[in-house]
């Protein structure tokens, strides 16, 4: 009397551990298809310069193998953290962000909410004629170093074999911002590829170009310009005089362009 039911008992049993191992095995597949490994990482703003790298690197690898960084480090242009989720998802890539704003905090940068001076609304070539050699005041100190070592480990936890970032030729110009230097990318993408026993390489592709050739660069491959921001004042239009708006309007007009952004003047 009782063999019938033990043998019903065993088969409702055995559907349901089929039905577990199933589901257990459709969960693992999916985990890990998201959780893969990529090929390069993006360090990414939101801005000009490092939007046309994500779409160099979304050409080169496919948005699937592409993992966008965008940091907060407590700048007054955190418009910039939206423009960089927009761009992100017009690419269809994967962003992360990081937020390394107490590392600045005690920092007297201009670019930086809570500093007292204003932030300069002169070219670059007049802020420095007055630094004394120096660096102008919205250079952050050591910034773009704390950057490609964070995204480094970043980039190493995700499989990932290359770092993209925007440095070029006019921001490293008279010593404005010397952590773009032709001679700071040297030393640091060494440090970053010894460092991560050799698996690791660090891709600047304008590091000797000016911005119009970035602007070059992406218009070729059809970059999201009107999607950036790269205005160093948080309003809500460009503000067209800081040193960085002076800079992209010059790149896009050495290029028979328009800028697509609105400016306040």
């Amino acid at each position: 009397m009782y063999l019938p039911v033990v043998k019903q008992n065993r088969d409702y049993d055995r559907r349901n551990i089929d039905f577990v191992y199933l589901v257990g095995f459709a969960f693992c597949k999916a985990f890990f298809l998201l959780e893969k490994d990529m090929k390069a990482l993006v360090l990414f703003s939101g801005g000009l310069d490092s939007s046309v790298c994500l779409g160099l690197a979304v050409k080169e690898y496919g948005a699937d193998e592409v993992l966008a960084l965008s940091i907060y480090y407590g700048q007054k242009h955190k418009k910039e953290m939206t423009a960089s989720k927009r761009v992100a998802e017009f690419y269809g890539v994967k962003r992360i962000t990081l937020d390394l704003g107490e590392i600045f905090k005690d920092s007297n940068c201009t670019l930086l909410e809570g500093a007292q001076a204003e932030i300069p609304h002169e070219d670059y070539a007049d802020q420095l004629s007055k630094t004394n050699g120096a660096p102008v005041n919205t250079y952050v100190p050591y910034r773009n170093g704390l950057f490609l070592s964070s995204a480094a480990s970043i980039a190493l936890s995700h499989g990932c074999e290359v770092i993209y970032y925007g440095a070029h030729a006019d921001d490293a110009a008279g010593n404005a911002y010397p952590d773009t230097s032709i001679e700071f990318n040297r030393a640091v993408s060494e440090s970053i590829y010894i460092g991560s026993g050799k698996a690791l390489r660090v891709l600047a592709p304008f590091i000797d170009k000016p911005k119009a050739a970035v602007v070059a660069a992406g218009a070729a491959i059809g970059v999201p310009f009107e999607m950036t921001w790269s205005c160093y004042e948080g309003h809500d239009k460009a503000c067209g005089v800081c040193g960085t708006c002076r800079d992209r309007r010059r790149a896009f007009e050495e290029n028979g362009m328009t800028d697509p952004i609105e400016y306040e003047e």
